[in-house]
């Protein structure tokens, strides 16, 4: 490809791994409406078994959602794995460029973790295909959950190594790091990186009857929540210090939002353990602590939604990088917020109200709530096909200088 010939994505950044990031996000979101609407008594999600037997006893309204579901998982996954596949290329030749060596040594050092994040990501998809495509999963289950755990443990190593890397020379060395280009929530990579790890590793703990595999769960994904807390905390007060004295940097505003994935994630990795101390230690806890609990990440959430729009609007970033000619890696940081909050929505309404007897299920308040949540991933689904366009589009001449 010539000079005058390209596409934004061709100016490789490790930010990209977002691009397939998001699409798995939104596949996973899409199983949302099967693991609440599909009945699957005798394992805690639906599997291929039940889909089937819910398709044949079921009217058309179930019928047609079991096949949309299918569809639509399938062709998000597809496109995950796509742009996983070509991430994974460009990230290794990337690795042999200067703008590597350049990169390890700034504050965009971090933006690495996108790969680990990425990886633990597509593992979560894997896992959900196997439900929705695979007969009598269910009887090898027991085998597969040690094989995850050591999956997502790997994952998890990655991710340690990359954050080791860049601490120790920080924190080693006086001067290297630049807070005046900390103005934004760029940092919270890591701890986004390691709450997917966590919430990958804690399935095992709900999911599972074998005691030695939920213990080892538990205490897996405890530390990898812990960590990323930790991490999550440290990043946004030091970021907000330097963004009172210098502004938002406004390529990277949309990380103002990555608080929303990350306590979707947590809040999922806690009612996970909540469940897996339920069925395995009997340690019972209370459906409306469950509900509290959601409604206290979903504040957070909107707090940092609403300071997010407001700084992105004030600044004209939608009217530049998503709208307007401006192209940057970063605007793929603007889909993982909304497709958490759908699905923290669905386990509020479904795991939250309902469950604590505040909602009738499939009531008239029931599907205003859900409408909410599915307009959400729907504009996501659009917003990802909107940048993949800008990014990975057919390249366009540019124009030449006159002699």
């Amino acid at each position: 490809m010539t000079d005058n010939l390209k596409r934004p994505a061709d100016n490789y950044s490790p930010l990209y791994f977002l691009a397939s990031l998001g699409a798995g996000g939104l596949s996973v979101s899409f199983f949302m409406f099967l693991y609440f609407w599909v009945p699957h008594k005798g394992q805690v999600v639906p599997i291929f078994e039940d889909l089937a037997a819910a398709f044949g006893k079921g009217d058309i309204k179930m019928q047609a959602l079991i096949v949309f579901c299918m569809v639509v998982i399938a062709v998000l996954a597809f496109i995950q794995f796509k742009y996983l596949i070509w991430n994974l290329k460009q990230f290794s030749r990337f690795k042999k460029t200067q703008a590597y060596e350049e990169l390890k040594n700034s504050n965009a050092e971090t933006t690495l973790l996108a790969m680990p994040l990425t990886l633990a990501m597509a593992i979560n998809v894997c896992f959900v295909l196997g439900l929705v495509y695979v007969p009598k999963l269910w009887t090898v289950v027991e085998y597969m959950f040690p094989l995850a755990m050591i999956a997502f443990g790997w994952v998890g190593l990655i991710s340690l190594r990359y954050i080791g890397d860049f601490l120790g020379r920080v924190l080693s060395q006086g001067g290297v790091f630049d807070v005046m280009a900390h103005n934004s929530f760029a940092q919270l990579l890591p701890a986004f990186a390691l709450s997917m790890v966590g919430v990958g590793f804690v399935a095992p703990a709900a999911m599972s009857t074998n005691i030695a595999t939920v213990t080892v769960s538990m205490i897996g994904s405890t530390f990898f929540g812990v960590a990323a807390m930790i991490y999550a905390i440290v990043a946004v007060i030091t970021a907000f210090n330097s963004m009172l004295h210098y502004g938002t940097h406004k390529e990277t505003g949309p990380t103002l939002l990555m608080v929303i994935p990350i306590m979707t994630l947590l809040a999922i990795l806690f009612l996970r353990q909540d469940h897996g101390l339920h069925a395995t230690f009997s340690a019972h806890a209370e459906a409306a602590d469950g509900m509290v609990m959601m409604s206290r990440y979903i504040a957070i959430q909107v707090v940092f939604l609403l300071l997010g729009l407001l700084v992105l609007n004030r600044q004209g970033y939608f009217k530049d990088f998503v709208f307007g000619p401006k192209t940057s890696p970063g605007s793929y940081a603007l889909i993982c917020p909304g497709v958490a909050i759908s699905v923290l929505l669905h386990f509020f309404i479904n795991v939250g109200l309902v469950k604590a007897g505040a909602l009738d299920k499939f009531s008239l308040a029931y599907w205003a709530l859900a409408l909410v949540a599915i307009a959400v991933q729907v504009f996501m689904v659009w917003l990802m096909l909107r940048i993949n366009k800008q990014h990975f589009g057919k390249a366009q001449a540019k124009a030449v200088p006159a002699e």
